[in-house]
């Protein structure tokens, strides 16, 4: 098996991508991945080996994803928008030997210190010599490479179920087991009439398995946007006749709410879902009042590759519900003694299934902490079920903040802000924000003798992480609130 045979028996003439509004036929890149499989190969990648992808969703990333995964090699993509120093962390985290960027992360890995990164080779569009991706093509194509559903396929950073970032390791067979499992849930099946929106980030494992793989796997037709825009992408469901769209709650938020849209802008839209982050209560009936179609919410995390439960049920969706466990996944609702809880009692979600990760990259301590013996998935999420099984979500266990879909740990971002030097202290929280769901908030202790500006603290942040990362609001404060045991209270400063 390998996961990249999912575009190989679909009908030559039907289209697979549309990027920058250009179609690409199953057949057209069937030969375009083959031809990059065997460039690949002729450079001296290796299975086992880690390949870097750093782009936005476009035909590049996707060609690329798939002649990787084809060679038995190991994808690992990238934020395009992240800065040098957090991509640099990232490649020496996993060992990458090879780095291909598209435009939207040239500027960047260009930044890059090669020999600290670890980095063999790099190669990006528009490159010269032996950097030149487009060198690839064009000489004898290769043969997939055989996996067995074990091996690694993808490493893909998150914030995991607790800790700072790590590199989830997810196998052939978890991606095609969450593939097969989202295709025999009641009411959601892709087909190859189907079109659906591509703007859910690549290097998210939401746009990653459920958009590109799944709408790949079917047969249909993925619309592949570079960046959302509320205005835009409406435009873009129209001229593309897109039938699924799969979103984030910011989405939906500004398309809910924006001015002058046309409310039959998702006229041939069949199916709209909602995931990554929790939907505000006030969306999904104002989004259904102006298109007419309803929001099914769903719940997943990256470790479970990722969905794991979804309202599109044989019923409408229940309002505040992210539904019921996908076939062939087991879920509980474990209490604080690791019983299962009650029906209306509040316990962890704990997931069991052939999708659920392997580990985290050379991490056995995270690793041992997420997984049971016997196989569960500690996910760090608190819900409730009814007495039909539908979940709410209600709490989290880990100090984690979402913001647009994205998960944001504060012991990364207090980590990075600690290196500034006129830093003394720091604390990081999320605040409940209109757009983003959430948003980061820091509260700094400054060194005596130091003046800061917000902006300041801000900006250099930013040349760290990834801006959604980010603090929108700095609060100088003269000292951060401990419990006796001098562990940091979070919860007093999100009250602040």
């Amino acid at each position: 098996m390998n996961l990249a045979a999912v575009i190989e028996d679909h009908p030559g003439d039907a289209v697979a991508l549309v990027s920058r509004h250009e179609p690409t036929t199953y057949g057209a890149l069937r030969t375009q991945v083959a031809e990059l499989r065997g460039g690949l190969i002729r450079m001296g990648v290796e299975p086992g080996d880690r390949v870097a992808i750093v782009a936005a969703n476009n035909w590049f990333f996707a060609v690329t994803y798939l002649a990787v995964l084809g060679v038995g090699a190991v994808a690992v993509p990238l934020n395009p928008g992240s800065p040098a120093a957090e991509v640099e962390r990232e490649l020496k985290a996993v060992g990458a030997r090879v780095v291909i960027t598209g435009p939207a992360g040239r500027d960047t890995v260009l930044q890059l210190d090669r020999a600290a990164a670890g980095i063999d080779r790099l190669l990006y569009s528009g490159g010269e010599g032996d950097e030149r991706f487009e060198s690839l093509f064009g000489g004898e194509p290769a043969s997939l490479v055989e996996r067995t559903p074990d091996d690694l396929a993808v490493l893909v950073f998150t914030a995991g179920t607790s800790g700072s970032p790590k590199a989830a390791m997810l196998s052939h067979g978890n991606l095609l087991a969450n593939i097969e499992q989202v295709q025999s849930h009641p009411g959601r099946r892709v087909t190859p009439d189907d079109a659906l929106l591509g703007v859910l980030p690549l290097f998210h494992i939401f746009g990653l398995n459920v958009v590109l793989g799944l709408g790949l796997s079917a047969g249909a037709r993925v619309v592949l946007v570079e960046r959302f825009d509320p205005v835009a992408s409406l435009d873009t469901l129209q001229r593309h006749g897109i039938t699924l769209v799969a979103g984030a709650p910011p989405m939906y938020t500004a398309w809910a709410t924006m001015v002058g849209a046309n409310p039959g802008a998702f006229a041939t839209v069949r199916l709209a879902t909602s995931g990554a982050a929790p939907l505000p209560d006030e969306v999904p009936p104002a989004f259904q009042q102006r298109f007419g179609i309803p929001i099914h919410q769903g719940y997943g995390l990256t470790e479970a590759a990722p969905v794991v439960t979804s309202s599109l049920v044989d019923r409408p969706p229940r309002p505040g519900s992210i539904g019921v466990p996908l076939p062939d996944m087991e879920v509980r609702v474990v209490d604080e003694e690791g019983e299962d809880a009650l029906v209306g009692d509040p316990g962890e979600i704990w997931v069991r299934g052939p999708n659920v990760f392997k580990g985290y990259w050379h991490d056995e301590t995270a690793t041992k902490a997420a997984l049971t013996d016997d196989g569960w998935l500690r996910t760090g999420d608190i819900a409730v079920a009814d007495d039909d099984g539908w979940l709410y979500i209600v709490d989290r266990s880990k100090d984690l903040i979402i913001v647009s879909g994205f998960n944001v740990y504060p012991a990364e971002v207090e980590e990075a802000l600690l290196q500034h030097a006129g830093v003394a202290q720091v604390a990081v929280v999320g605040n409940a924000h209109p757009y983003t769901g959430e948003t980061v908030v820091a509260f700094v202790v400054v060194e005596p003798g130091r003046l800061l500006e917000e902006d300041e603290v801000i900006e250099f942040c930013a040349t760290r992480l990834a801006r959604y990362k980010c603090p929108t609001k700095v609060n100088f404060v003269p000292s951060l609130p401990v419990g006796l045991a001098g562990k940091l209270l979070r919860r007093e400063l999100r009250s602040v």
